[in-house]
């Protein structure tokens, strides 16, 4: 048993969100402490079991003397690909964390943490804990001071339970530095051993600081959302850029993954009850639905539909903001599916929808190429995912929209 006034953590108990309704907002002191997204796309699969620690860089929105939490879901949020290795809601193995700590990452991400800064992270008071195939599970507080300028270094090492399937991660090109290492090295503070992290995100569903906030608000979409093909540890894809302009009088949880589309949500499984955690919900998805997914306009809105009604089921008061579907150099006939797709949210929106916030005004062409992707907002010639340009104009638009004041009026 850990000793918990020794270790600087506090003993927030554990809570296993299917006996919760309410879920992450079952505690409402706690809010997400960074606009980066812990979403997960694909699933381990390893052909013997291996025991690995993973080190995240993390830019929090608040630093100085932090009280962190975080949770976790053990399932795969969004379908990766065609879904032959991962699919959405797919519950993760069995597994379990070893050892877990948080510390002052220091204001350039080395693989090291600040010498005598590190926190342990304790669940009901134990240093380790087992996971159940698609458990989910609170960790108790963290407390934790962090300098201005530094980053949160988020370290645990994890033992899978045999072959086969574990832990759900992102694979997604990396947004914050990371580095891994085979064996329990999770309280090293050297970066002795540890080699860069390529295309493996491992981190808790949700970190998040003790912290009152006026609105929760909950980004919910997949790639763009998620900021792919942005700057490593810039935080300039769009979700981060509009969390640092409403400030952290408001909470903003970026749950966009990689791959996502709207019938992964639709599924009712983990992704969706995520969404439904916010007192307002901003809405970016169709793109994967119409290219990868194959999907027609109405499949598109019918899924989209479905959502926005499940997330004012599960939470009434929630505003829920529906996005059109942004340009991806769409041609032929899913060019014509994004075209209807975004005349009806734009004139007829699904019921449910309070507001609707026109992000493909922002990023496309002018008519009657309108289905095209601006190119200087293109992570490159070829790739029409918005680079850091894009995720500038397209906040400056959103906040200028939705209010100076950030009170939630047009």
């Amino acid at each position: 048993m850990n000793n918990i006034e020794d270790s600087g953590t506090v003993n927030g108990g554990e809570e296993n969100w299917e006996n919760s309704p309410n879920g992450v907002l079952s505690q409402p002191e706690f809010t997400s402490a960074t606009a980066l997204s812990t979403a997960a796309n694909y699933i381990m699969n390893a052909a013997e079991p291996f025991t690995h620690t993973y080190r995240t860089y993390i830019r929090l929105r608040e630093n100085g003397k932090l009280t962190l939490k975080f949770w976790h879901s053990n399932a795969v949020d969004s379908t990766w690909d065609l879904g032959a290795d991962a699919v959405a809601s797919e519950p993760g193995g069995e597994w379990s964390i070893e050892a877990a700590y948080v510390a002052d990452g220091g204001a350039a991400p080395d693989g090291s943490v600040v010498p005598g800064s590190r926190v342990p992270v304790t669940f009901g008071g134990e240093l380790s804990r087992h996971v159940k195939p698609g458990e989910q599970f609170w960790s108790d507080e963290a407390l934790l001071e962090l300098p201005e300028d530094h980053m949160l270094a988020f370290t645990w090492t994890l033992k899978t339970a045999g072959a086969g399937k574990s832990f759900p991660f992102n694979v997604e090109g990396m947004l914050a530095s990371g580095y891994d290492v085979p064996g329990i090295l999770a309280a090293q503070e050297s970066a002795a051993g540890f080699s860069e992290s390529d295309k493996l995100q491992v981190l808790p569903s949700f970190l998040g600081y003790k912290k009152q906030v006026a609105k929760r608000l909950v980004f919910l979409g997949d790639s763009i959302t998620q900021g792919v093909r942005t700057a490593k540890d810039q935080y300039e894809h769009w979700a981060a850029r509009i969390a640092e302009g409403l400030g952290t009088q408001f909470g903003v949880w970026n749950i966009g993954s990689g791959w996502g589309r709207a019938y992964d949500v639709a599924t009712d499984g983990p992704w969706l009850h995520k969404a439904q955690q916010g007192d307002e919900l901003l809405i970016v998805l169709g793109v994967n639905d119409l290219d990868i997914g194959q999907r027609s306009a109405d499949e598109l809105l019918l899924d989209l539909a479905h959502i926005i009604s499940r997330i004012k089921e599960a939470q009434p008061e929630a505003a829920v903001i529906l996005s059109t579907v942004p340009p991806f150099n769409f041609a032929g006939e899913q060019e014509n599916h994004w075209r209807k797709v975004n005349e009806c949210i734009r004139t007829s929106p699904p019921a449910g929808v309070d507001r609707v916030f026109d992000i493909a005004a922002v990023l496309s062409v002018a008519a009657p190429a309108d289905h095209r992707i601006k190119p200087e907002y293109m992570s490159d010639e070829f790739d029409p995912h918005p680079n850091g340009a894009a995720g500038k104009a397209v906040a400056a638009a959103f906040l200028a929209w939705y209010g100076e004041s950030a009170t939630g009026r047009p």
